[in-house]
């Protein structure tokens, strides 16, 4: 029994969220960061009235799943602020599973202590440094994420960086300044994930900003010179 997990759904089936692997994703509650973007905004409060699912019924559902999924991942909410993360993990690891993470790497030290059961990490890189508190609604996350990619470039997992614009929020010019900090730092795979605005959490941002197609043609054949492995998704 896995204590200190409160899981708020379950997706038994993706090919997206952890690559070319069959998984089930797990969707922790709570979530420090206001992103106005954010389209779970019902994961956002570490209380809540919903009944979580029990561990019990998830090793049921993996238990029942073994040859059939290759995978699990964590995500959320933010899962690296669960206290029974890393025991819920080594219990995934030992049906078999490989374990994936969704992070937006809010707490490089709870990151740090499941780094070596981890097999794929997500992390979410909001904006360059100085508009990181624009997106996020928080101040001094610049620095937590930056802490927590550089435990990943030192790692050896393999991991990507992803970032979701809202065009409201950021610009083509704020996005191209964060790739090259990142490809500098040594990334090599990075995503670009637009957001349309459904069920966003700020209201303001729900009918999306456009921009002219050159623009994006552009940016998209920067982004794709700048990275090894370079995905657009939107």
């Amino acid at each position: 029994m896995v204590a200190g997990l409160q899981v708020s759904g379950m997706t038994p089936l993706t090919t997206i969220d952890f690559p070319h692997h069959l998984a089930c994703v797990l969707y922790t509650q709570g979530c420090p960061l206001r992103c106005g973007y954010c389209h779970n905004p019902e994961l956002i409060p570490f209380q809540t009235d919903t009944e979580p699912l029990s561990w019990s019924d998830i090793d049921d559902f993996l238990t029942r799943r073994q040859g059939l999924l290759e995978a699990v991942v964590f995500s959320g909410g933010e899962p690296t602020l669960q206290a029974g993360l890393r025991e819920a993990i080594l219990s995934v690891k030992k049906r078999g599973y490989k374990v994936g993470l969704h992070s937006a790497g809010v707490q490089p030290s709870r990151l740090e202590s499941v780094l070596s059961q981890l097999d794929w990490v997500g992390l979410d890189v909001k904006a360059p440094a100085h508009l990181y508190a624009r997106v996020t609604g928080r101040d001094n996350q610049a620095l937590k994420n930056r802490q927590s990619l550089q435990l990943l470039l030192a790692s050896g997992i393999a991991f990507e960086c992803r970032t979701t614009v809202s065009w409201q929020l950021l610009q083509p010019e704020d996005i191209l300044l964060l790739a090259r900090q990142l490809a500098a730092m040594g990334v090599t795979c990075y995503a670009l994930q637009i957001s349309h605005g459904n069920n966003c959490l700020d209201a303001r941002l729900q009918r999306p900003v456009s921009l002219a197609t050159e623009q994006l043609v552009d940016l998209r054949q920067e982004l794709e010179s700048m990275f090894p492995a370079f995905e657009w998704r939107g």
